[in-house]
């Protein structure tokens, strides 16, 4: 198999960068040439985290046990994964059905833009797509145990919600996680127990009748969105070191896909 055309890139501690250059068959290859040259790796469970952007579910997969491999429109220089491949989610659904290019993996996550679906959608600017049903459909089509992540008003069927105060985590964010096989049944109820701030600033647990900045000094959980939080202390709320502020705002803390990845894998070895 012809390599020649491939781009790649490398980071010293970080997955290869496989860019769509000409054919998808130099994209797979670089995969299988990866993999089987990495014996401890083929042991592991193969995942395509689709729409992966910086890699908040990638992370949590990998520590489920996952050889997980990232997809996205976008070139994404902090992406945690094992590998990487940039390229339209839908367009790289439709090639795994057609069975000629990709591996076929042990589970399909993705998560399709949430704007369409969120409460805050009236605050921002332009169309965004609805893409639940397109990829519900690929992936059923597929045939494969999947996962559709998405906020909370998003059109999917028996999801489970998770929250980050179930992991312990300082941050109230609840996501829904559609699965196939379904999981019916959190880890545990969320814990709301304590001070919240609501949009980066907020009646503070040291000063309840005024107003403080949205920090983990002033609160037990923080708002990690937009660009009204420190970055050291979304880090810390989420548990995620790696990513700057647009992507923290964006990303689903590991601890859920940790916790739901070994989850489904129990089910389906």
């Amino acid at each position: 198999m012809d390599l020649g055309n491939l781009q790649a890139k490398s980071t010293p501690g970080r997955a290869k960068r496989v860019v769509l250059g000409v054919e998808p068959a130099h994209i797979v290859g670089m995969v299988l040439v990866r993999r089987t040259g990495m014996r401890d790796e083929m042991k592991k469970p193969l995942l395509y985290d689709v729409f992966c952007g910086a890699g908040g579910c990638t992370k949590g997969y990998q520590r489920a046990g996952f050889y997980v491999v990232g997809v996205d429109k976008d070139p994404q220089p902090r992406y945690p994964g094992d590998d990487f491949i940039q390229m339209d989610a839908l367009e790289f659904l439709a090639e795994l059905l057609n069975g000629r290019w990709y591996p076929e993996p042990a589970l399909i996550s993705t998560s399709p833009p949430c704007q369409v679906y969120s409460r805050t959608k009236s605050l921002s600017n332009g169309n965004h797509p609805d893409l639940v049903g397109p990829v519900r459909a690929s992936l059923q089509a597929i045939g494969l145990p999947y996962v559709i992540e998405n906020v909370p008003g998003a059109p999917l069927v028996n999801p489970i919600t998770l929250c980050g105060t179930m992991f312990d985590l300082q941050v109230i964010r609840h996501r829904l996680f559609e699965t196939e096989p379904v999981l019916w049944w959190p880890p545990r109820q969320c814990q709301h127990i304590g001070v919240a701030s609501s949009s980066g600033r907020g009646k503070s647990k040291n000063n309840p009748i005024g107003y403080a900045p949205g920090t983990l000094d002033n609160f037990d959980y923080i708002t990690v969105a937009g660009n009204d939080y420190i970055m050291a202390d979304g880090h810390i709320a989420m548990d995620i070191d790696w990513m700057i502020k647009k992507e923290l705002s964006q990303a689903i803390p590991p601890a859920y896909t940790g916790w739901l990845g070994a989850q489904i894998l129990e089910k389906i070895r």
